[in-house]
């Protein structure tokens, strides 16, 4: 392959970033959206959490087959057929007249996510040298807050101009796109293109494989280990806690606090913002303290951050200040505990390890979606259901504190 003034790991980063960024606009800005389809839907805020929980309840079941199928035919194919996916879902979406359709879009939506996260990272890892992934995926990581960020800034406006429907068009037009870049941009690998990862020096030798890992037990043996379970339940803990806020707190601005959804849709931009920031502070630093004391840093200040919503969110100035506090270290949260697969378990499994954790990622968030929306059903506010994340943050801090402290070798 001719040389190039820009290493090909560059534009895999760009396209994965892309990727990224319209699945998380998706995914996160659902709670931006999802006060406006209320009332046309005919939905109350328990069934717009069961049309959340039809994407995660997808996610959740296929992202182990397709982190097989892309294992064995490569991230280009993967991706650029969950692009396609995803996108039908989201037009699916605009389409919508019901609970039933719009779960069953979110779900289709649900399936082609699953080609937009573990995929993707590595497919990052693979086009850079290991002293430079941390970089990369720093970078790559921006690119949910960024779609957060920017469905709270756009999205007022799309309601002004057009209507709700128009935004998940909107997207969808955006990962269709997608499937022709991806086809067209992405390479399965370096060696496959005749390359070599960026950074890499001539004295790095190839990674290990991982096809002996079933072999030799190494899955059987993590998860007998009484970390993987404790670190998991953390896990489960702080993504219910975040969980709890993030999706419903446009709605909670507006119909508790009276704030007008251009207003209120701002939070999704300070949260997006934030969380932007932190994953370029934040991860850099877990290098630094291990993530460990990193994990219990930050679980405390979300629980800190959750409890100040608790008290004070009632007011709108408060509420903003407390929103970005909890979205710094939101952004870092879950590239951190996937960080600890390395720190604690063999490197031929880490994709494995972060895979099965993932389970306890979804679980959580379906738990909250659920009970958050009954809650806020039944007793008309938030104020129980945000006592319950504080104590879920609380748990997985406790829960972290019997991990010990280790670094990467």
């Amino acid at each position: 392959m001719p040389r190039s003034a820009i290493h090909w790991a560059w534009v895999i980063l760009a396209v994965c970033f892309v990727n990224l960024f319209i699945n998380f606009s998706a995914r996160l800005g659902f709670g931006v959206v999802l006060p406006s389809m209320l009332e046309p839907l005919d939905i109350s805020r328990t069934g717009g959490g069961t049309i959340y929980n039809a994407y995660l309840f997808v996610y959740l079941i296929f992202t182990p087959v397709v982190g097989y199928l892309n294992d064995r035919f490569g991230g280009r194919i993967v991706v650029t057929l969950c692009a396609l996916v995803l996108g039908l879902g989201l037009m699916g979406m605009g389409w919508a007249t019901g609970l039933g359709w719009a779960s069953a879009a979110f779900g289709l939506a649900g399936l082609g996510a699953t080609g937009m996260w573990a995929p993707l990272m590595a497919l990052t890892q693979r086009w850079f040298a290991p002293q430079r992934r941390g970089l990369a995926l720093g970078i790559f990581s921006t690119g949910y807050g960024l779609g957060l960020a920017c469905m709270g800034a756009l999205f007022p406006l799309v309601v002004a101009v057009l209507n709700w429907r128009w935004a998940w068009w909107m997207l969808g037009g955006a990962a269709l796109f997608m499937v022709l870049a991806n086809g067209l941009l992405l390479k399965s690998s370096p060696e496959k293109a005749g390359m070599r990862p960026w950074g890499e020096t001539g004295e790095q030798a190839a990674q290990p494989s991982t096809a002996s890992v079933w072999e030799a037990g190494l899955l059987k043996q993590v998860l007998g280990q009484r970390l993987f379970w404790i670190i998991g339940l953390s896990y489960f803990c702080i993504v219910y806690a975040i969980y709890g806020v993030t999706t419903f707190m446009v709605d909670y601005a507006q119909h508790s606090l009276g704030v007008p959804l251009a207003s209120a849709s701002h939070l999704a931009t300070i949260h997006g913002l934030s969380q932007m920031a932190g994953v370029m502070v934040v991860l850099p630093l877990s290098d630094k303290l291990g993530r460990r004391n990193t994990i219990l840093i930050s679980n405390s200040c979300l629980a800190l951050a959750i409890l100040g919503i608790l008290l004070w969110g009632g007011s709108w100035p408060a509420l903003c200040v407390l929103v970005g506090l909890l979205a710094f270290f939101f952004g870092a949260n879950f590239p951190i505990y996937g960080a600890c697969s390395g720190d604690y378990f063999p490197r031929q499994i880490m994709a494995t390890v972060i895979g099965a954790w993932t389970v306890f990622n979804g679980l959580g968030s379906i738990c909250v979606h659920w009970v958050a929306g009954m809650l806020r059903d039944y007793t008309g506010g938030y104020g129980i259901s945000f006592g319950i994340d504080v104590g879920m943050a609380l748990a997985a801090l406790a829960l972290m504190l019997l991990v010990p402290n280790r670094r990467a070798a």
